[in-house]
């Protein structure tokens, strides 16, 4: 009975909540075509106020809190962040937690989302057409160092897609080869959102997400292969110490895949 009246709760919460994103969100993004006119800087952090908003509505209504370790651990130079990317919760608590403005490097698609995505093609971010196989990515290698020219840090998930807690790892390389091409630091972050707030799921669960970032990675002297592995490796056994009960294997050994790819390449 009470676990019954417990979920319950959760799925007024759930639905109180994406009626105040459904209801907030459009006027936010007509501002942002408003305010196409103001500098670039500007608009960003006058949109964010939405993400931040909704960060404060997760834990205001639904009590999703977030607890961040390694802050100390931002460099204060260009970047390329890659997080784990397990729910749309990390994607507006970035823009939130940041301390320079952040361009994502997203699929196409999105621009062509009712009012979300109209308000995102405003703002001047990396859009690709995947289709366009190499010649995408030397457009995010010029989009990027122009952006990281100007201050700003650029997110790339490493995983591509979001993937659910424990899933086995599917880590790309387009963010570790735009370091070693841009000469830009890689800062690893690792996270548990998708125990509270799964991919597609409605329901959001209260608890604590913690964030936890990793020392920034200097490409300098070392390949792309060799930066990306240094990325999966550090988020991966980061992993497995932020949620054990999602591993078979002991929490603080390195996760059996990032072992057998570096032995791989060694």
């Amino acid at each position: 009975m009470r676990r019954s009246v417990e979920t319950l709760g959760t799925a007024l919460r759930s639905a109180l909540y994406f009626t105040v994103l459904v209801i907030t969100v459009a006027p936010y993004s007509i501002g942002t075509l408003l305010w196409a006119w103001l500098p670039a800087e500007r608009r960003y952090w006058m949109a964010t106020g939405w993400t931040r908003f909704a960060v404060f509505c997760a834990k205001a209504i639904c009590g999703i809190r977030y607890e961040v370790l390694g802050r100390e651990n931002l460099p204060d130079a260009a970047a390329i962040v890659q997080p784990k990317h397990q729910s749309a919760w990390e994607t507006l608590w970035l823009t939130t937690a940041m301390p320079r403005p952040l361009t994502f490097v997203y699929k196409r698609e999105l621009n062509y989302v009712p009012f979300l995505g109209w308000g995102l093609a405003t703002l001047g971010m990396i859009n690709i057409d995947r289709s366009h196989g190499s010649d995408a990515f030397e457009h995010v290698v010029r989009s990027g160092t122009q952006h990281l020219a100007r201050g700003w840090w650029i997110v790339i998930f490493p995983e591509g897609t979001r993937t659910a807690p424990g899933a086995p790892p599917r880590y790309k390389s387009g963010g570790a080869r735009l370091a070693v091409r841009t000469g830009a630091k890689v800062i690893p972050i690792a996270l548990n959102s998708g125990e509270l707030w799964r991919r597609r799921a409605f329901l959001k669960t209260p608890g604590t997400i913690t964030v936890s970032i990793g020392p920034a990675i200097d490409p300098t002297g070392r390949t792309a292969e060799e930066v990306a592995r240094l990325v999966e490796s550090w988020i991966e056994t980061e992993m497995h110490r932020l949620a054990p009960h999602r591993y078979s294997d002991a929490a603080d050994q390195e996760p059996a895949g990032v072992a057998r790819r570096a032995a791989s390449h060694g």
